[in-house]
């Protein structure tokens, strides 16, 4: 082997080494937070298995699934180090569990099929989940001493009602083109019983015909392929995704206004201070406090029994 060709072979060597090393960081990071990691590990366990399972039968989609869940697993973590953070138990529990309901339970296990209102539950979750994350990043800036602007608790509480909604609607953004693109189904179907539409209007004057009692449909597809209907037509994903961000503007708009009665009212709200991160610099300083308290009373003690 040549120069040129050990150079690149250590290149690469040192690139493995360095991802390792980020993998093996953030399990450190997760590691500081005992009942986090405990529950991290249980799920990343039951990951490994899904896709172990999924390569014996052969579904490549399910074990991308899985890659992704692994990869969504690393978020906390991640989120912890950027931005020097430690996120609370409860956020850190909620989340790792919230990405083994959707992409494992969800996913591979069909509970959206088996469970009517799986997905109506976990977009709820979603919404209350991504305010309070949207509004904690808000409240860091608020009380991190390098930002100069101090944000209202009215509008801190509307930032993360938004923050929230704006990621509910890139989700369905998602779902829409998974379905479009890769031929997936994740907005699922509705059978509609009727609808008003103009464009039954014969004489085009824009007025909505109504269609009522829809007793059944037939499609015809590939030629000569028939499928019916019983009891209505098949929508094709609006009623899921109305429904979806439906539920996450219930579960933004309750997180919100949580957050708002505890900055505004300074409230001693459990729920909120649950997801609530710390800053590390604040934990540094209060430990600094603490030691220096502790040095000031045996100062204070020495004195006493010297006099």
């Amino acid at each position: 082997m040549g120069n040129k060709g050990k150079d690149k072979a250590k290149k690469i060597k040192r690139k493995r080494r360095t991802l390792g090393q980020v993998y093996f960081d953030l399990l450190e990071q997760i590691k500081k937070n005992k009942k986090a990691y405990i529950v991290y590990l249980i799920i990343n366990t039951s990951v490994i298995f899904a896709m172990i399972r999924s390569i014996i039968e052969g579904r490549w989609e399910n074990v991308a699934t899985c890659l992704f869940a692994s990869i969504l697993l690393l978020l906390p973590p991640i989120i912890e180090k950027s931005l020097k953070i430690n996120l609370p138990t409860t956020m850190e529990v909620v989340a790792y569990i919230f990405v083994f309901a959707v992409e494992i339970l969800g996913e591979i296990g069909n509970y959206y099929e088996r469970f009517p209102h799986w997905d109506t539950a976990l977009h709820t979750l979603n919404g209350f989940m991504f305010a309070a994350f949207g509004f904690c990043l808000v409240d860091i800036f608020n009380r991190h001493e390098r930002f100069s602007f101090k944000l209202s608790a009215g509008y801190l509480a509307f930032v993360a009602f938004c923050f929230s909604m704006t990621i509910g609607v890139l989700w369905e953004f998602f779902e829409y083109s998974a379905d479009h693109y890769l031929g997936l189904d994740m907005q699922k179907d509705t059978v509609v019983t009727s609808f008003n539409s103009v464009y039954l209007d014969e004489n085009k004057s824009n007025t909505p015909i109504p269609v009522n009692d829809i007793k059944y449909t037939e499609v015809v597809y590939d030629g000569d392929k028939t499928f019916i209907i019983e009891g209505g037509y098949l929508d094709i994903g609006l009623e899921d995704t109305i429904d979806d961000l439906l539920v996450n503007f219930i579960g933004a708009a309750t997180f919100s206004l949580m957050g708002y009665v505890f900055i505004r009212f300074g409230g001693n709200s459990k729920i909120v201070e649950n997801f609530v991160p710390v800053i590390e610099e604040d934990e540094d300083e209060a430990a600094k406090a603490a030691l220096k308290e502790e040095e000031t009373n045996e100062e204070l003690e020495a004195y006493a029994e010297e006099t």
